[in-house]
């Protein structure tokens, strides 16, 4: 039995709009818990738990509150761009290094390195925290910007690597070898020829690091007493309301969409590049 051509063009408009659908249905599902975030946020601090779907009127009481001197959330902000920043640069560093001799040496139990890394990052976090408290209190680290850069680094490394060991095995041997015969020292070739062919993929991995970094609370709250030093994400959880028992509801989402913010901004700027560096091999 033969398809007719309207039916068949039926059919694909009817399965493209079950797509759309369901696509948007997702993209809702996602962003709702954002929109209502920045919702609540524009309310005035007397309204914080209407449930209305928009802020009537709109109100930056909750902003104004957020960047109270008491809070002390602008310096809380610089500490997160400080231990992200820094947790960002050094695995980077790290990881092109141990991605690329992963992907172009031979040597035995190299399957093995690779599974060991995996391995590692599949820890809880929360196992870690006594041992490590332990040590950096021993180590007088207590208070100190290594105390937070140094456990990210080590969540952060896992995926770094094995995102970057991907990315090199998909670029050929032959630019480093062609770039040698011109010449260059092997050590030429990878700062000329692979890095800038890599681009895509380290900044991909740049951007999933730094919001790995940026987002982390664990390590930070643990080994972190000094309000002067706690990250952004710390300093929201101990907001206080005007009285004691009062719950700063408002307040707190108005922090969450400026700690949120950055990050949904740099997701969309820079969408084309982390899809190319997700996708692109070294040839195009």
């Amino acid at each position: 039995m033969s398809t007719t051509p309207t039916t068949s063009i039926g059919r694909f408009r009817t399965g493209s709009l079950t797509r759309r659908i369901g696509i948007a249905a997702i993209v809702v599902y996602c962003l709702a818990p954002f929109y209502w975030m920045v919702v609540s946020s524009l309310r005035r601090p007397s309204e914080q738990f209407s449930n209305s779907p928009l802020p009537v009127p709109v109100s930056f009481d909750n902003y104004a509150a957020a960047f109270d001197a008491r809070n002390g959330f602008g310096r809380a902000l610089l500490n997160s761009l400080v231990v992200a920043g820094a947790t960002t640069a050094l695995t980077l560093v790290v990881a092109i290094f141990a991605g690329y001799a992963l992907a172009r040496l031979h040597f035995r139990g190299k399957t093995l390195i690779l599974t060991l890394i995996i391995a590692a990052s599949m820890f809880p976090p929360i196992t870690l925290v006594v041992p490590l408290l332990r040590l950096f209190t021993d180590a007088g680290w207590i208070n100190t910007y290594q105390a937070m850069i140094v456990p990210s680094m080590s969540f952060a490394l896992p995926l770094a690597v094995w995102n970057l060991t991907a990315f090199f095995r998909q670029m050929p041997a032959e630019l480093e070898k062609a770039a040698q015969v011109d010449g260059c020292t092997p050590a030429q070739a990878f700062r000329k020829v692979v890095l800038p062919l890599a681009a895509p993929g380290i900044f991909t991995t740049a951007i999933l690091v730094f919001i790995c970094a940026w987002n982390e609370f664990l390590i930070a709250v643990s080994v972190v007493n000094d309000r002067q030093m706690m990250t952004a994400n710390v300093i929201v959880s101990l907001f206080t309301g005007q009285y004691k028992y009062d719950q700063p509801f408002g307040t707190q989402m108005a922090a969450g969409v400026v700690v949120t913010l950055p990050l949904v901004l740099a997701v969309l700027f820079f969408q084309r590049r982390i899809v190319d560096g997700l996708t692109a091999g070294g040839l195009k």
